[in-house]
């Protein structure tokens, strides 16, 4: 069946107007106070709504002021230095995010003048912005009645409406934006879209669903069959890669720290980190004092501290810590540096690596 006959299947003999009504009340009377809902400004639109992928809003919100505070503008994140916005990006992770949104502003002072775009055709070539990322800053800044899909939204809807589809699939998602866009009020798209955000984040919920407080319920398919915690139907993914390390904290006679720069594309991309060693790469016993060739140091291996286990959306690494101390050679490598620790706050170090920072002898 196309989309198009599936859409008005769904929402034959539901009251579209009503639903629009109780849901913009409802946002309009409960809507948290949150810092990017000040105004309607383009750019504060865009900056939260980058931050608040994959990332919830108690941990975004400080992460938010900041950025703001020291990226005002457009115009001064674009003029700003790569690892300047990481480090104001550090301990938030999926730091493509920053990139991008910086590659992307970048281009809107260049390309347009500094005004974040209102169409969609133009919105949509800037790095990093899908159609959810689309979708909010045209209705919420600019009031256009564009759909904004997340997880959040399909579940909503999906309870709502009783769809089944499988949200994990790319053709549900395209589903659920033709839904919106039959539903979404022409009157206040901002409140409509943020409202079934809203409406996922307070009420909604993914586990034991508020369903006796929501506005909504007696327009609610899943709740008047009883099966809103069956919803939405979701895929598992598939099972994590897990990748064992040594994690070295090597330390030469001037207490310094050696760190290193991941390269400019991947995982981690820029960010710095302490020399990480594939735990099947270590031979400890054959080699107490073992050569680093890469850096061009031997070093003699220490103590080990902690396991630390950190977990990516594909990947699992546990770095077994471990202190280390130069016996020879000297440090020959284009990315990797010694620096004081009162230079380390300089740099951004992913989450995982943060976490070692206590276990450097002092």
């Amino acid at each position: 069946m196309k989309n198009l006959e599936r859409v008005q299947q769904i929402i034959q003999n539901f009251d579209r107007e009503l639903f629009r009504q109780n849901l913009i009340q409802w946002f309009k009377n409960e809507q948290r106070v949150l810092p990017w809902r000040e105004n309607q400004d383009p750019y504060r639109v865009w900056v939260s709504e980058i931050m608040l992928q994959q990332t919830r809003v108690d941990t975004v919100i400080p992460y938010f002021n900041n950025f703001l505070l020291k990226f005002p503008t457009l115009e001064a994140l674009a003029e700003a230095d790569e690892q300047e916005v990481l480090k104001a990006w550090e301990g938030l992770g999926y730091y493509s995010r920053a990139r991008n949104l910086q590659n992307a502003v970048r281009e809107v002072v260049e390309e347009y003048q500094g005004v974040v775009p209102s169409e969609p055709e133009e919105i949509a070539k800037l790095k990093g912005v899908g159609p959810y990322t689309k979708g909010a800053i045209l209705s919420i800044a600019y009031d256009k009645p564009i759909p904004a899909v997340d997880g959040n939204v399909m579940r909503v809807l999906s309870r709502i409406l009783h769809v089944e589809e499988d949200i994990a699939k790319p053709s549900t998602k395209k589903l659920f934006e033709e839904l919106i866009t039959e539903l979404i009020s022409h009157e206040d798209p901002s409140s409509f879209n943020q409202g079934l955000m809203e409406l996922g984040a307070l009420v909604c919920t993914p586990k034991n669903p508020s369903c006796l407080l929501c506005r909504i319920q007696d327009q609610c398919r899943a709740f008047e069959q009883g099966i809103e915690e069956e919803l939405p139907v979701k895929t598992s993914k598939k099972k994590q890669k897990k990748a064992p390390y040594m994690l070295l904290l090597i330390q030469n006679k001037q207490g310094e720290v050696l760190i290193e720069q991941r390269p400019s594309s991947g995982l981690l991309a820029s960010l710095w980190q302490y020399p990480m060693v594939p735990l099947a790469d270590v031979d400890r016993v054959s080699a107490p004092h073992w050569f680093y060739g890469e850096y061009g140091l031997t070093i003699e291996l220490k103590e080990t501290k902690q396991t630390i286990k950190h977990v990516f959306s594909h990947l699992i690494w546990e770095m077994e810590v471990v202190t280390a101390e130069i016996v020879g050679g000297e440090l020959d490598h284009e990315r990797a540096r010694f620096v004081t620790l009162d230079e380390m706050n300089d740099f951004p170090f992913p989450v995982s690596h943060q976490k070692a920072h206590k276990y450097i002898n002092l």
